[in-house]
């Protein structure tokens, strides 16, 4: 799933099962490793990590959707100016909120990057600036349903 636009580009692709074999653990069985390349004005990089379960996986396509149609709400900063993910996971790697949205029916995405997926320049090991790091990137409505659709196809990777 590509997410870009003229000056950010945030790639995610569900690569294999972080477990070849099945466990017999509903949640080992379903881990995903994400692939992610992360492009900005601030520089560029990639990770690997095991940070969505597929039914997970699934939510990211259906948020896009939602984005798409109109029927997310934009989530400001709170009091502090601290921000919070329309959109999260167990693992706080990799979430999502809606920044902005304009009367074009163009939408800011905020990419949510944590953990083993910020950039390798963020100071410390992340875990007091959970979700504060964010790539925005402003698509419009058919970009965001080609985005849905592409992470949909997931069919490699069901539920085990």
């Amino acid at each position: 799933m590509l997410l870009n636009d003229l000056t950010s580009s945030v790639d995610l692709r569900s690569v294999r099962y972080q477990f070849a074999t099945v466990r017999g653990d509903s949640h080992d069985d379903d881990w995903l490793v994400i692939d992610g390349t992360v492009m900005t004005s601030q520089g560029s990089w990639s990770f690997a990590d095991p940070c969505l379960l597929t039914d997970e996986a699934h939510q990211v396509s259906a948020w896009l959707r939602a984005v798409a149609a109109g029927t997310v709400s934009v989530t400001e900063p709170d009091a502090e100016g601290e921000l919070s993910p329309d959109t999260w996971f167990i693992e706080p790697v990799v979430a999502f909120s809606l920044a902005d949205r304009s009367e074009g029916g163009a939408a800011v995405i905020r990419v949510h990057l944590s953990l083993e997926a910020a950039p390798p320049w963020q100071p410390g090991d992340g875990g007091a600036d959970i979700y504060q790091y964010v790539v925005e990137v402003r698509m419009d409505a058919v970009a965001l349903l080609h985005a849905a659709d592409q992470y949909l196809s997931l069919a490699s990777f069901p539920p085990r």
